[in-house]
């Protein structure tokens, strides 16, 4: 069975010094099957940072993904959910 990566750039609704709480409120968001592959920022402009995810799921579930990103962009502090990049992979 293969797995998706997804990564996700998230953009915050005011500039946010520490992604500590919004990355725990994303994680407490994910399916139980899901995991988180990893984090990175990027510069926006002015101080703003954008928040790069990548979350693996198995390929296998359907659905999943919409459902997950309805979830986050509910997120108060989040403004903005803009897929990068989706791949495969079997690790």
């Amino acid at each position: 069975m293969g797995f998706v990566v997804i990564t996700y750039k998230i953009f915050p609704s005011d500039i946010i010094e520490d992604f500590g709480p919004l990355k725990k409120r994303i994680e407490s968001n994910l399916p139980e099957f899901a995991t988180v592959h990893g984090y990175g920022e990027e510069p926006v402009a002015f101080g703003l940072k954008a928040l790069l995810i990548q979350i693996k799921f198995p390929e296998d579930k359907t659905g999943v993904l919409d459902e997950f990103e309805k979830k986050i962009e509910t997120i108060e502090e989040i403004s903005q959910v803009q897929t990068l990049m989706v791949r495969r992979t079997s690790r």
